[in-house]
This record gives C-alpha cells, sequence and structure tokens, in this order.
C-alpha cells in the first residue's frame, strides 16, 4: 500500500512539471527549447503512467483477493460454528477439574490423543519434586504456537484450534498457558517435596498418638476389669435353669472378664477405624484408599441394613406362620396329653398311642410350614441356594437309610405294641427290663445291671418274647426238670414237686402247679414241675427258690436226685421196680 501512495505521488508531481514545461513554452516562446530534451520528459511521463496504470491493476488484483480470503475466512467460520453443534470435543480433564476443550486435530493426531498427551505433561510436570518447578510460557512458531514448560511442548495450538475458539492463535495459546500455569502450581503445591515432609512428619505423629492410644486403652481396661467384675458380681446372680446351674459364680465372673476383653478389643478396632483413614488422607496419591477403606466397612453395613429393613415385610409373614404352627401344635399336644393321661378315651386308640402319633403330626406341620417359608427365605431362589440345598439333601438321603429304617420300625412297633416301658422281655440272648423306647433304638437293662442298646429294625425283624404282658394277662408257667431211677414211684416224686412248688415263694396257687412226666429214657425218669408266677422281674429269684424247696423235700423223703446208669451185665442186681404202696 505505501508503494501504491508513493507511485500516485510520483505521478501527481509529474503531471505538475509537465503543466509547468508547457507554460515555460508558451510564455517564453523564444527560447529554444532542445527537441531532444522534451521528448525524453515525453517518454518519462509516458513510462510513469504505464508504471501507474500497473500499479492500479496490481492493486485491484490484490484488493480482489483480500476480497476473497475473507469470504473464505467466513464461510470456514459458518462451518465450523455448525460443526460446533454437534462436536463434543475432547476436554482435558486433571484431577477433576476440566481445564480446556479440544476439537480439532493436529496432523495425524486425535484430538483425544492430543488430551492424554497433555494430561500426562501437565500431571508430571506438577508432580515433580523440584522445589521450583518449570515456569509455563508460549512459544510461536509459523505453523503452530506451543505451550511450553523447559523443553518439553504440553500442548499445541494450531490456526484451527484458533478457529474453533473464535480468537487469534497468539491469544488462545497464551490463554490456555494461564490455565495450565495455574494447575500446575496447584499440583506442586499438593504433591511437592514440601508437602511429602510434611505428610511423613504428619505419619509419624498419627502413629505415635494411635500406639499411646492403644497403651492408654489396655491400662484403663486392666485397672478397671477387676473391679467391674466384683461389682457386676454382686448385682447378677447366677442363672439356673431348674437344677441346671447355667451360669455360676465362677463361670459368670469368666462371662463378665471376656466380656470386658471384647469391649476393649472393639474400642482398638474403633480408633483404627479412624487412624488408618487418616493415615491414607494424608498424602494425595493415597486419599482414594481412604475411600475405599470405608466403602469397606461402609457398604457391607449399608447392604446388611438396607436388606433387613427391605426383609422386615416378609420377615413378619415367617413370623405370623410360626406362631400359628406353633399354637396349633400346642393344641394337638394337649389332646395327646390328655388321651395319654386316660382323661380323654377314643375306641380303638390306645393310650400309649397318643405321643408318637403327637410326635408324627409335629415332623408333618413342621415339614409343612418349613415349605411354606422356604419361598420366603432370603435368595431362596437363586441358584446356589438350590445347588445348596439339592446338595444336602443327596447327602442326607444317602447318609439316612439305615436311619429312616429305624425310624419307620419303630414307628410300626409303636402301633404294633409288642411291649412298653417297664415290661421284661427277651431278644434273642437278651433278657431284660425295657428302660428307653426311640425312634430310633430300644434300650433293655438285664439282670446283670447292663444297659443294651438294640436298633429298631433288629427288633422289629426278629423274634421278641414279653414276659410282663404274659404274666398279667395268664402268668408266666416256672417249669424245671429233674430226672429220677425207675426204683422211685412216680406218684412219690410227683407229690415231692408238688410240695416243693408250693413252698415257693412268687408261684401262685391257683392256677394249681401240676407236674409232667416228660420222658422215659433208658435209666431214669424226667420229670417237669409246671407252676404259674406274675413275677416276671424276679424269675431267677422264683426258680432259685424252687430249685432249694426241691432240694430240701427230696433230701427230706430220702429221694436221691441223680439220673443213674445201668450197664447191661446185671448180676444180682435187683430189678429197678419200685415197691407197692400200700
Amino acid at each position: 500500500m505505501a508503494l501504491c501512495v508513493a507511485l500516485l505521488c510520483s505521478v501527481a508531481i509529474f503531471g505538475q512539471e509537465e503543466e509547468t514545461v508547457v507554460e515555460m513554452t508558451a510564455i517564453d516562446s523564444v527560447k529554444a527549447v532542445n527537441d531532444s530534451i522534451m521528448q525524453e520528459l515525453r517518454n518519462q511521463v509516458q513510462e510513469l503512467k504505464l508504471q501507474s496504470i500497473m500499479m492500479q491493476e496490481q492493486l485491484e488484483r490484490t484488493g480482489q483477493s483480500a476480497r476473497e480470503d475473507s469470504l473464505r475466512q467466513v464461510e470456514r467460520k459458518a462451518r465450523v460454528d455448525s460443526l460446533r453443534s454437534v462436536t463434543q470435543g475432547a476436554p482435558l480433564i486433571v484431577e477433576g477439574d476440566t481445564l480446556l476443550v479440544i476439537y480439532a486435530r493436529k496432523g495425524g493426531l486425535l484430538p483425544e490423543a492430543r488430551v492424554t498427551a497433555a494430561r500426562i505433561k501437565i500431571i508430571e510436570v506438577g508432580k515433580t519434586l523440584a522445589l521450583f518447578p518449570d515456569s509455563i510460557y508460549v512459544f510461536d512458531s509459523e505453523v503452530s504456537t506451543d505451550v511450553m514448560a523447559g523443553d518439553n511442548v504440553i500442548l499445541s495450538v494450531t490456526d484451527l484450534d484458533a478457529l474453533w475458539n473464535n480468537c487469534d492463535r497468539q491469544e488462545l495459546a497464551q490463554q490456555y498457558s494461564t490455565i495450565i500455569g495455574q494447575k500446575v502450581a496447584e499440583l506442586h503445591a499438593t504433591y511437592g517435596i514440601q508437602q511429602k515432609m510434611q505428610g511423613m512428619g504428619l505419619v509419624v505423629l498419627i502413629i505415635v498418638a494411635q500406639v499411646f492410644l492403644i497403651m492408654g486403652t489396655n491400662w484403663l481396661f486392666r485397672r478397671w476389669k477387676f473391679r467391674v467384675t466384683r461389682k457386676l458380681l454382686k448385682i447378677i446372680k447366677p442363672i439356673n435353669i431348674k437344677d441346671y446351674a447355667l451360669l455360676d459364680q465362677h463361670r459368670l465372673g469368666i462371662a463378665i472378664i471376656v466380656a470386658f476383653n471384647l469391649l476393649r478389643l472393639f474400642v482398638i478396632l474403633l480408633q483404627l477405624l479412624v487412624t488408618i483413614p487418616l493415615l491414607f488422607s494424608v498424602f494425595p496419591e493415597t486419599k482414594t484408599f481412604t475411600y475405599a477403606i470405608f466403602g469397606y466397612i461402609w457398604h457391607p453395613v449399608r447392604d446388611i441394613f438396607s436388606s433387613v429393613i427391605d426383609y422386615l415385610p416378609t420377615l413378619f409373614k415367617i413370623v405370623v406362620i410360626i406362631l400359628c404352627f406353633r399354637y396349633l401344635l400346642k393344641g394337638v399336644r394337649y389332646f395327646a396329653n390328655e388321651i395319654a393321661s386316660g382323661k380323654l378315651k377314643i375306641n380303638g386308640f390306645y393310650a400309649d398311642w397318643a405321643m408318637p402319633t403327637y410326635t408324627i403330626l409335629r415332623v408333618l406341620f413342621y415339614s409343612f410350614m418349613f415349605v411354606m417359608i422356604w419361598p420366603l427365605l432370603p435368595s431362596s431362589d437363586s441358584s446356589i441356594f438350590q445347588g445348596v440345598s439339592v446338595f444336602i439333601g443327596v447327602i442326607v438321603s444317602l447318609g439316612s437309610t439305615s436311619i429312616v429304617g429305624n425310624v419307620m420300625a419303630g414307628l410300626v412297633m409303636t402301633y404294633m405294641r409288642p411291649f412298653h416301658i417297664g415290661d421284661f422281655v427277651r431278644f434273642g440272648d437278651t433278657e431284660g427290663e425295657v428302660v428307653e423306647k426311640t425312634m430310633l433304638v430300644t434300650r433293655i437293662r438285664t439282670r446283670k445291671n447292663e444297659l443294651v442298646t438294640i436298633p429298631n429294625s433288629n427288633l422289629l425283624g426278629a423274634q421278641t418274647s414279653n414276659f410282663t404282658s404274659s404274666a398279667h394277662r395268664f402268668g408266666i408257667i416256672v417249669h424245671t426238670k429233674i430226672t429220677i431211677g425207675y426204683d422211685e414211684p412216680w406218684k412219690k416224686i410227683e407229690r415231692l414237686l408238688l410240695e416243693a412248688a408250693d413252698a415257693t415263694d412268687g408261684i401262685k396257687k391257683h392256677p394249681k402247679p401240676y407236674v409232667r412226666i416228660t420222658a422215659l429214657d433208658d435209666f431214669y425218669v424226667e420229670y417237669e414241675i409246671n407252676g404259674y408266677t406274675e413275677r416276671s422281674k424276679t424269675l431267677p429269684v422264683v426258680y432259685s427258690t424252687l430249685h432249694q424247696n426241691i432240694l430240701d423235700h427230696f433230701h427230706g423223703a430220702g429221694v436221691e436226685i441223680m439220673s443213674p446208669h445201668i450197664s447191661a451185665r446185671r448180676d444180682n442186681l435187683p430189678p429197678q421196680i419200685p415197691p407197692t404202696e400200700a
């Protein structure tokens, strides 16, 4: 533009000079002017005019280019504005702060890659342990304007970035430099060497304070433990359940001391729950651990509490179901006790069936209650819960085959009524009194006071003799055998046996005892005395007394109790025939 102005001024000056020459020629016509000089001046003027025309054309072309560039710039800006509404851009976020947003590429780098690289550089510069970090400044070049930290390029600003932000490139780079510089200063203030030294001192102080707190807590609890225990023992009385001392004075003291120690550990744990997060919160690098630790503690407690609150309506349903079945079973038990005591009689239903039937009904009721409660349990519809339930069911079914067999045998024997508690029975080689009947086993006390346990399945599949039942209904027949030679009259032997039976305590007079001749062997006659008794539990005593009386009566009558053996050679042996009694 300055060149154009100079050319125009020259043209004007030369125009004035041409007019001066013409005037001088007209005025001073008498003077001779060298035609050659005039021609030369004319040539110069023409040349200047030509240059003026060329400059005018150049100005016109320059103005048209500027107008075209301006139009292109406006068109480009309109296109960028239209893209801005649909383009989110890549934000540069450093520790939660959004510093700026980049929309444009730089060569082959996407905005996200540019932002990531800038973030790494900013954090690296901000977290350096140097006392004074490198200052942030702007370096301008032909292609881009760079935001620098020392020799490191943090972010390069291009003309396209400036176009996206509707400002000049240098102005945008300066704005970015100010923002990044402030963030670097904040990071250095947080992560610098001075902050680290202060943090280490604070950590040492917290640890020392926690050690003293633990020592003080232990000292206080040791000092007050036995004092508080003695005072509580004076206030709290021993807990007894009927004749059983659940918590006597000694156990109560131990329980109080254990509770005191648990309280001490709980207090120390609360202190640690405060101290450990404080230790992690000292340094910014470990501050996130503080929230993680609180999360480990708080989230389970919150979830449990929330689950309990949400489960309360379902829990109320379960409580209602349990209460209904409980009072229903109480009613059934009342009628069972009435039948068992004989106050309530039902035709065809024995009194000893009452409690076993109540047991069966209770199992059925509890099973039905469990079926109703099962869907209401937490996580009952989960696959893990169902898998564990099936696994437990398989284990119980495989391992309880004999148990189920004994239970079923016990139920069958209950309604068969082969014996009762207190009956004297015989099972195989075992004789004794029934002292206990359960759903699984029956216990018998023998005459030697041995307690024999027999599974119910064995009792159901074998022969069992009930002496007590027979004694009450018909009377047990006490019987014993002796062998006497043919030289003694059988009537005499019968009389002596009946006398011995009559003298025996425990043998009934009615029905009367009787004698049977059970065998006529080669050398002797076998006699059997039979008498009725109701003493099933003292049969050995009755037998012993009968044997004693037989010995007394036979020896008193001069009858020898033995089994003679006679050889075939008789010699002078008289016939073994008793004399005829008068």
